[in-house]
């Protein structure tokens, strides 16, 4: 499947979009897939967007890899440390695309994979399912030290509060123990300790969701709940919790849009 937007000034770019989760049904009734979620958080005019549903083993072909200029890897059910083939395939695409300098964002269980694929250790939480809005701080003065950040043009300054932090919608059991040799943690908070890293300038992880909506997370514990993931009570306080603060998913856009794309902001 792909999108296509207008050019701009006679320009395409093309990402590609590997999804690790079937659509639920309630994301096809509101959005039509996660496909378009993402495309509505991250997409612009003037870009190509392919989908590829790893999950269901399809994998863009190893011959056409140079034609992207960035990927997104989607969140997931599935464990980042197991090794369900499709799992094992996606560790080395994005090895390769690691050799290759390519732009890759990974989400969530993408956050996980990249850890793994590239060196780093995935485990259960020590402390339980992360479900909700959390709050997650900059590393301090990491941006001003950081090439990561200067050769993204990432001036955090206009993106982050004073207080270096932001808020993000978290649905989470699986966290990074430990990131691979060379990554630099650049966001924590007080349940999970690297909730975003970063390898060179072409690696950024981010365990929250900054593609959800309140009505998906919504939703998505209402699922937990029926399948016994979670128990009640954790299950109405997630939700008291997401009824009064709001994630900063313009803040995370950008972000993630001036990662995949290193543009500077007017």
């Amino acid at each position: 499947m792909e999108l296509k937007m207008n050019k701009v000034n006679g320009e395409e770019k093309r990402y590609a979009l590997l999804l690790a989760a079937k659509d639920s049904d309630y994301v096809k009734e509101v959005y039509g897939g996660y496909f378009n979620v993402f495309i509505e958080a991250f997409g612009e005019e003037g870009e190509r967007w392919d989908l590829f549903r790893v999950v269901d083993g399809e994998f863009p072909d190893m011959n056409q890899l140079h034609l992207y200029d960035g990927f997104v890897v989607s969140g997931s059910p599935f464990d980042a440390y197991g090794n369900d083939f499709w799992i094992l395939k996606l560790c080395f695409l994005l090895q390769t695309l690691d050799a290759m300098h390519k732009k890759v964002l990974g989400i969530c269980f993408g956050h996980q994979v990249l850890c793994r694929a590239l060196g780093g250790k995935v485990r259960k939480a020590y402390t339980g399912w992360d479900v909700g809005l959390r709050k997650v701080r900059l590393v301090k003065d990491l941006s001003t030290s950081s090439s990561f950040f200067l050769n993204n043009n990432l001036n955090l300054s206009e993106i982050i509060p004073s207080e270096t932090s932001l808020s993000i919608i978290e649905c989470h059991q699986d966290e990074v123990w430990e990131v691979p040799l060379g990554a630099e943690v650049i966001a924590y908070s007080d349940k999970t300790g690297v909730e975003v890293f970063n390898i060179g300038d072409h690696i950024l992880g981010i365990q929250g969701h900054p593609e959800y909506t309140k009505d998906i997370l919504f939703n998505l514990i209402d699922r937990l709940l029926n399948n016994n993931s979670i128990d009640f009570e954790f299950a109405q306080n997630a939700k008291f919790g997401l009824q009064f603060a709001e994630p900063d998913r313009k803040s995370w856009g950008r972000i993630c849009k001036n990662f995949l794309k290193a543009r500077i902001y007017v």
